[in-house]
């Protein structure tokens, strides 16, 4: 074949996949469209209602990266998300030219000290380094950048012995908490076993914090790194069930000889679903169905309610029978619809001496894998006003000192982690901002098994994108650098511990420019 031929061809072939198959393409669709009944803007407009499909399709992202600026979108804006994603990387915060906050809206603010405190002041053990690995940027131009990974002893910024925040101390086995924040409930299903195996590792290379199993129960993964574990216990009761859906007191038994479980957490809501768990049936794995006892590849509804208990006094006896069988502690999760909840929470604890040794309180704003916007938009209180309900009844029915509170709901960062400990939080604890520090990059597909950072999803191809070996020490950094910005905090509010943080830490600036103690922000 001469040069001439083969130039002939290739401009023959180049002609027919550029031109030739994408107008035969074209007119397909067009009489295709025009013939379908189901939408009238492509039987109208065939070719302008394809691009207008293919505009809506595609306009989240175009939104996201090139529309939207940083203090827009939600759940959470790009700094927000820049704010969890740079120190699990680069184990690192900090940032150049000042804040890019709106200082004209009204918001929250940490009061701080006219004399603060120095490092060598802080109550800190900081003895035993954490070994892990961060990136750091050799070059970072326009068409390229090259970064390198190093290893690094970094500061666990934890609470000393003598400061823990103490779970269940009356139980036979209590739960000494020194790290001031966790992993909320995320269940395997919801999660793939690479993101679950990467936060128990991650976690446990922190030390002392601790991973909630979620409603999905305990499962290998959880238990692959050295993590502390809160065995979550959902109303469709998977992990401590029998084949015919009844509580099983034996497998709670088997649990609670586990080391690594330290506590079980009743779950009566979640703030994104104020109802019983969904798990689409493609999620459903042979594995995942024998934790749970449930049939593979079935989609999964829990009951809106446990059917064990339907009011306080048969609540607080459930619990009583679930610390006398495992001897740990034993919590609940809520989410406080108005005064009254609090109230009558707290005064029946004080009535009967009885109740939980911890309650985990999400916020309205709280995430979910799966659930229902009407559900997730306006059913239950924010945070910041659930928290303050709840802290300030346990107060009243003078029974705070004998249950813990752990608040989660949007806590991502070090300032919204130290607001939750003033408003009456011990401890905090975080989902979303874990998921983002192995991959998430909020895809919004949680509930469709086709996460494509391999996150959320059970799919074995899309989760061979996440390492778990890279993205353990993402978590590893997160954590520390977390932990690390609360006690810097504390410092600039005058104290030697992020657990002395209270209210009067706090003020409130409305859109005037006026300023109230956060009890007076009405």
């Amino acid at each position: 074949m001469s040069w001439i031929e083969s130039i002939s061809i290739t401009t023959t072939l180049i002609v027919l996949f550029l031109v030739v198959i994408p107008i035969t393409a074209i007119i397909f669709l067009y009489f295709y469209d025009k013939r379908q009944k189901q939408h009238a803007i492509l039987r109208n407009y065939p070719i302008l209602g394809r691009m207008r499909y293919m505009l809506e399709k595609t306009g989240p992202e175009f939104r996201q990266y090139l529309f939207d600026d940083d203090n827009k979108g939600e759940p959470f804006n790009r700094l927000e998300y820049l704010h969890m994603v740079m120190p699990g990387k680069y184990l690192n915060n900090v940032i150049g030219f000042g804040s890019k906050r709106d200082f004209e809206e009204p918001g929250y603010y940490i009061r701080n000290s006219m004399f603060t405190k120095q490092n060598e002041e802080m109550r800190v053990d900081n003895e035993e380094l954490v070994n892990t690995m961060r990136y750091k940027v050799d070059e970072d131009g326009l068409f390229s950048r090259k970064e390198h990974r190093e290893e690094i002893p970094a500061l666990p910024w934890l609470l000393p012995e003598e400061d823990a925040i103490v779970l269940g101390p009356n139980c036979e086995k209590p739960f000494h908490v020194r790290s001031l924040l966790g992993q909320s409930a995320m269940s395997y299903g919801a999660l793939g076993e690479n993101a679950i195996t990467a936060l128990s590792k991650g976690i446990g290379m922190a030390r002392e914090a601790w991973m909630n199993t979620g409603e999905g129960g305990l499962s290998p993964h959880h238990l692959a790194g050295d993590a502390h574990i809160i065995a979550q216990i959902g109303s469709g009761l998977f992990g401590f069930r029998t084949e015919d859906g009844e509580f099983s007191w034996e497998r709670l038994r088997e649990k609670a000889e586990i080391p690594q479980v330290k506590a079980f957490e009743i779950k009566l809501a979640q703030g994104a679903k104020m109802r019983g768990g969904h798990v689409e049936g493609e999620k459903v794995t042979e594995e995942i169905a024998k934790i749970r006892n449930v049939v593979p590849y079935t989609t999964i509804n829990s009951p809106n309610r446990f059917k064990q208990f339907s009011d306080f006094p048969t609540l607080f006896d459930f619990i009583e029978k679930i610390r006398d069988h495992g001897g740990k502690p034993v919590g609940i999760k809520v989410v406080i619809g108005g005064q009254q909840d609090a109230e009558e929470l707290a005064s029946f604890m004080h009535e009967t001496g009885k109740g939980p040794d911890f309650i985990s309180i999400d916020g309205a704003e709280g995430g979910s894998g799966a659930t229902y916007q009407d559900l997730a938009d306006s059913v239950g209180l924010p945070l910041k006003s659930s928290l303050i309900l709840l802290d300030d009844a346990l107060r009243k029915y003078e029974v705070r000192d004998r249950v813990k509170i752990i608040a989660s709901g949007k806590i991502t960062t070090p300032d919204k982690a130290a607001m939750a400990l003033a408003m009456g939080a011990d401890l905090v604890q975080i989902a979303r901002g874990f998921m983002i520090s192995v991959g998430c990059i909020m895809a919004h597909r949680c509930h469709t098994n086709d996460c494509p950072a391999g996150v959320a999803t059970t799919d074995k191809i899309l989760q061979r994108g996440l390492v778990v070996e890279e993205k353990k020490f993402r978590v590893t950094n997160y954590i520390l650098t977390m932990r690390e910005g609360l006690f810097r905090i504390a410092a600039a509010a005058g104290l030697d511990s992020p657990t002395k943080l209270e209210r009067h830490h706090l003020v409130y600036k409305d859109e005037r420019g006026r300023v109230f103690p956060i009890e007076q922000r009405d």
